[in-house]
């Protein structure tokens, strides 16, 4: 077997088995509780999948997209609560007594 060969068989399995040992060397690390983020061995197998993926990319780039935005609740029906947190009182009201908001 000539070296284009062999460079060529290993083109896939070997990127595998380095991610696999990747893998095993983070979760030893996180089991000792030094270990914090995203793990490499994660990044590592998205990119990997992104390569052969077309939709893989996309989702990673829209993952990207979303955790860039500021979350805000939801516009909907007003509260049913009233939470008083110095009093330590939940007062529920009845759908009757609750008051619309304003028109959109």
């Amino acid at each position: 077997m000539d070296p284009v060969e062999t460079a060529l068989s290993l083109g896939i399995p070997g990127p595998v088995l380095l991610l696999v040992g990747l893998a095993v060397y983070e979760m030893r690390k996180q089991k000792r509780g030094k270990g914090a983020g995203t793990p490499l061995s994660a990044t590592y197998a998205n990119e990997f999948t992104a390569m052969f993926y077309g939709t893989k990319r996309m989702e990673l780039d829209h993952r990207d997209s979303v955790s860039m935005m500021r979350e805000e609740e939801a516009d909907g029906a007003p509260p049913r609560t009233q939470v008083d947190l110095d009093r330590g009182i939940v007062v529920l009201l009845p759908e009757e007594q609750v008051r619309p908001g304003p028109a959109p």
